[in-house]
């Protein structure tokens, strides 16, 4: 039996956290202000979506597809992004709270995280080289045998980062910023 197949279609207001969204394929579709929570995402395609305003958490992802999607403003605190199918991943974050988010273990170069909270996330064994993460909060945040070659630090904050621990060549960070790379130390900079 074939998947349906949504193209060019905007859902907004609605409540997929009781009613669940139709299992399908879905390319250039943008969704506004849905409640997911706690529902069931998993085993979806997305495909150069959008969604915006949308509520995520806790929301079962695995095995669905997010190739060139956008999150702009979302709530998408608990969400185990490392559950989702590796195949052609690559998705955007804009004003998003990714806290308690998994990406444990992915292959997600290049990735922009703008304006996010990402209190607690875990980024263990996470390729994140090139990625931008432009005023974004860390608090918390797990960075263990990561990848973070030539990625954008220098306007993110509140992060703890051993460099013996994981790579950052070419790295980019601000002066205020270092003291999140010398932690472990227990160093004071005045």
């Amino acid at each position: 039996m074939e998947k349906p197949f949504w193209l060019d279609q905007e859902f907004t207001k609605q409540d997929y956290s009781q009613n669940k969204l139709p299992k399908g394929d879905y390319e250039n579709c943008r969704f506004v202000d849905c409640l997911f929570t706690e529902g069931f995402l998993d085993n979806q395609n997305f495909v150069e979506c959008t969604f915006e305003g949308c509520d995520f958490t806790n929301t079962n992802i695995s095995h669905t597809i997010f190739n060139e999607v956008t999150f702009i403003g979302c709530k998408m605190v608990g969400l185990q992004f490392d559950s989702c199918n590796p195949i052609l991943l690559t998705f955007n974050f804009q004003d998003c709270n990714l806290s308690l988010a998994s990406f444990y273990n992915m292959d997600i170069p290049k990735t922009t995280f703008l304006d996010s909270k990402l209190h607690q996330v875990d980024f263990s064994e996470a390729q994140l080289s090139k990625a931008n993460f432009s005023n974004c909060d860390f608090e918390g945040a797990i960075f263990s045998n990561s990848n973070l070659e030539q990625a954008d630090f220098t306007t993110a904050f509140n992060f703890n980062i051993d460099p013996t621990q994981n790579k950052i060549k070419k790295a980019k960070f601000n002066k205020e910023g270092l003291i999140g790379l010398l932690k472990k130390y227990d160093i004071v900079v005045t």
